[in-house]
């Protein structure tokens, strides 16, 4: 007989109010094969593409109960005939693949390759928090940017949106690559975190960028993160950006954004989307098992702050609604962690 296990999920996407939004279920244990690891969660953190998968997705009978999740931190409990690079106990950290079926489960199955060894460090609770907003953040500025990753004394980011979780993370990481940065933030709690963080100068992306960043005595910026609404910045981002400079987003716009306005700049324009190499199975997958290595080293040598600003346990459809709720009322700052199944 196939062992059972627990895990949340829902039937329908509805509005987190609604007591079926999230429901707890039990699901046959999954197999792992070929390169996949069998994974005993023990944390899992809640992002913003977790509460529009659950809301806006579409309603489709023969696919329920649909599990989401992506980040998780747990130990190797089995594994496929050609893993390589992991053993049975190893404790691991992830950020998931679109794809498959999420890590909202006390078990899951996972490409060995979007994986590494979780710091030894940190708590679950802890952990759980970096892995989608860690890779996010390190392939926009280390890939798609091209920074190197020391000796770039002189070079201005601006990230709008700095006290989400990429930006706490993002933040971190140039300040260690030696860049001068301009983070967004608006809120009390907000402004407090990033300032907590390291960026140099705080500006508020509901008022004028451009002539807040011009005020601190920057005509252009090298580089730029847009971690928020496209829609409204893409004009005062083309407009600060450097000749040759190179911006990088993660939201999507509901409108065409005019790349025009960069051609006399030669500035260039990137999107990054950290599932984008699971999804399309490129030969570059394994590159986050090497990212996700170098982030846990960065952590186990304390050069790395932790991210959660709230905890839940257990694991349930109680304490996911409440996450989620949190995540869509906001005003979170950091990462959103639940930790432990209970084991009645």
């Amino acid at each position: 007989m196939t062992k059972k296990i627990k895990a949340v999920g829902f039937m329908k996407h509805l509005p987190i109010t609604e007591k079926d939004s999230f429901i707890d279920i039990e699901i046959d244990q999954p197999v792992a094969k070929d390169h996949e690891l069998l994974v005993e969660i023990d944390g899992i953190s809640v992002n913003p593409v977790d509460t529009f998968v659950r809301r806006d997705g579409q309603d489709d009978a023969s696919l329920s109960p649909k599990i989401i999740g992506w980040d998780a931190v747990g130990r190797v409990i089995g594994k496929g005939d050609e893993v390589r690079l992991f053993d049975i106990g190893d404790r691991v950290w992830y950020a998931g693949d679109f794809t498959k079926s999420g890590s909202n489960a006390a078990q899951q199955v996972i490409d060995e390759r979007l994986v590494g060894l979780a710091p030894s460090n940190l708590s679950p609770s802890q952990a759980a928090a970096i892995p989608l907003v860690g890779l996010t953040a390190y392939e926009a500025l280390f890939e798609q940017m091209r920074l190197p990753l020391k000796r770039n004394d002189g070079k201005v980011l601006l990230i709008i949106n700095g006290a989400g979780g990429v930006g706490s993370i993002a933040i971190q990481l140039a300040k260690l690559a030696g860049l001068t940065i301009i983070a967004t933030a608006s809120k009390p709690a907000s402004i407090s975190w990033v300032k907590q963080l390291g960026a140099d100068h705080i500006i508020d992306h509901h008022q004028d960028v451009v002539r807040q960043v011009r005020d601190l005595g920057y005509q252009y910026v090298d580089f730029c993160l847009n971690l928020n609404s496209l829609d409204l910045h893409f004009q005062a981002i083309s407009e600060l950006i450097k000749p040759d400079g190179h911006i990088v987003a993660i939201g999507e716009n509901k409108n065409p954004i005019d790349l025009q306005l960069l051609k006399r700049k030669r500035a260039s324009f990137s999107w990054e989307w950290m599932f984008s190499k699971s999804y399309y199975q490129t030969d570059e997958m394994v590159t986050q098992h090497g990212i996700l290595t170098h982030l846990s080293d960065l952590y186990q040598a304390d050069k790395l702050q932790v991210i959660t600003q709230k905890t839940y346990s257990p694991i349930n459809a109680q304490t996911m609604r409440q996450a989620h709720a949190d995540i869509e009322s906001g005003h979170t700052v950091g990462k959103i962690t639940l930790i432990g199944w209970d084991e009645k």
